[in-house]
């Protein structure tokens, strides 16, 4: 580590400088061996490259040639407690404090250093190290001109900001660098490739900017999304876009290899994943998102009752948070079901229990069965409004897949809704252990509307011929 600071005098200051200057952000590597870091570094701000820094860079991305000039986009790959999220942060840093955007800029125009993440949480775990990396300079404190709880503004002309991802909070930025933390996690109900979505719309903001950046940067997940094409079509080749692969302790050797070795020995899949950064071979996508949208009619989105149909439901109920209170509702024509109406609420669950009930009696139904839920509440509840509550008799994977041929062979018909598509088209099919699957809804997303159709279809027992009865 250099004792007096890095100053340049025959050329910028550069990030790799930066970090080895004790007035900037030298502080912050004297513990721990940074050698991967800094050789990622160097090859996305093209920068010269030790020896073992070339090295270090061939291995991790399948290159044999180190780079002439800097990456407007990149993919970073690596396990979990890597040290991701910091080094975001200092690259959101850099950007903000040392380039200069101004000529690109218009009068009154601002640029923004753009932090997405996968939710609030991690956001503001990003946010922190930048709170900190800019106190903790005395030249970079000095630029702050405001302060929010999530946005700091700079007298460089340039603000950095964090969110969670999201393709409608995204637009109308001019975005100087767009760095996308964690992006194979990123899910949404409202849509089905939220990171496909959300690039697109950050990409006109960064058009006016000549040398703006995309970063990606994440643990891997399925084989499918941004991340997964970007390494698909740019790992271990020499193009304009740069994949770099790395296990956890490759870039952190911190990482005691014990707490490494018992994820293996627990989920060997999973770890190698979160640790190796290796994509899972044991993951798929359950329903393709052309089946589902196959089953969906035009409209309405809800069907009204007609007397002439036997009507049957099925409830996912929820205790409040995240989760969706949900409803369904179908009858059968020939051996087709037909899903009339598909109902989502939060709230006071007592409250919803109370207008779903009403909902019910509309269609002459005074039974209900409901998702296994923990205690007797659902089924006390509903019996005070007159309508009897029967658990499933399977668990939700399983009414997954007893579903899966009535959307194969296209026998369902189900309402045009956004929501309710995206979490069916979302689904995942996992093989665990001893070979058994199960289908859920991913990390971060919900399948709650989705439960209550697939229940509706494969609890759905036709030779009940009393009506509204299962």
């Amino acid at each position: 580590m250099m004792t007096e600071p890095a100053r340049k005098t025959d050329q910028a200051l550069t990030i790799l400088d930066a970090c080895r200057d004790p007035a900037l952000f030298a502080p912050w590597f004297k513990r721990g061996d940074w050698s991967a870091w800094f050789a990622f570094l160097a090859a996305v701000f093209g920068l010269p490259m030790s020896k073992e820094q070339r090295a270090i860079y061939k291995r991790l991305t399948g290159r044999t040639q180190p780079p002439a000039e800097p990456f407007a986009e990149g993919w970073l790959i690596v396990g979990r407690r890597g040290g991701k999220s910091f080094i975001t942060a200092l690259i959101a840093v850099w950007l903000a404090c040392f380039r200069d955007y101004r000529e690109f800029l218009q009068p009154g125009e601002r640029g923004t250093v753009l932090i997405l993440a996968a939710d609030r949480k991690q956001a503001r775990v990003i946010f922190r190290y930048v709170r900190g990396l800019i106190d903790g300079v005395a030249m970079l404190s000095a630029m702050k001109e405001r302060e929010t709880t999530e946005e700091i503004e700079l007298s460089t002309g340039v603000n950095i900001e964090i969110t969670s991802a999201s393709f409608r909070g995204t637009r109308g930025y001019t975005v100087v660098a767009a760095l996308l933390d964690e992006i194979a996690f990123w899910r949404s109900d409202d849509s089905a490739n939220p990171d496909d979505e959300i690039i697109n719309a950050i990409q006109p903001g960064m058009a006016t900017i000549p040398n703006s950046m995309m970063l990606g940067l994440s643990s891997p997940y399925a084989r499918r999304g941004s991340l997964y094409q970007a390494h698909r079509q740019h790992y271990g080749k020499n193009s304009d876009v740069l994949v770099w692969q790395a296990d956890t302790r490759t870039m952190n050797p911190s990482v005691p290899q014990r707490v490494i070795d018992r994820a293996y020995q627990k989920d060997e899949a999973k770890a190698r994943a979160e640790f190796g950064a290796q994509f899972r071979s044991d993951i798929e996508s359950f329903l393709p998102r052309e089946t589902v949208e196959a089953a969906c009619r035009t409209e309405p989105l809800e069907l009204p009752f007609d007397r002439a149909n036997r009507y049957f439901a099925f409830v996912d109920p929820s205790g409040g948070g995240a989760d969706e209170f949900c409803l369904a509702i179908g009858h059968q024509e020939n051996e087709q079901t037909i899903v009339d109406v598909v109902r989502a609420q939060k709230g006071v669950p007592a409250n919803t229990v109370a207008e779903f009930a009403s909902l019910l009696r509309d269609y002459l139904i005074s039974e209900v069965v409901g998702d296994k839920y923990a205690g007797s509440w659902p089924a006390d509840e509903f019996g005070r409004h007159g309508v009897r509550y029967t658990a499933a008799d399977r668990p939700k994977s399983d009414l997954f897949r007893d579903s899966l041929a009535a959307f194969n062979s296209g026998r369902v018909e189900i309402p045009p809704d956004n929501t309710l598509v995206n979490q069916l088209s979302n689904l995942e099919r996992r093989t665990a252990r001893g070979g058994k699957d199960s289908i859920d809804h991913p990390p971060g997303g919900h399948d709650d509307r989705a439960n209550v159709v697939a229940g509706l279809i494969a609890s759905n027992r036709p030779k009940r011929k009393r009506a509204g009865v299962w």
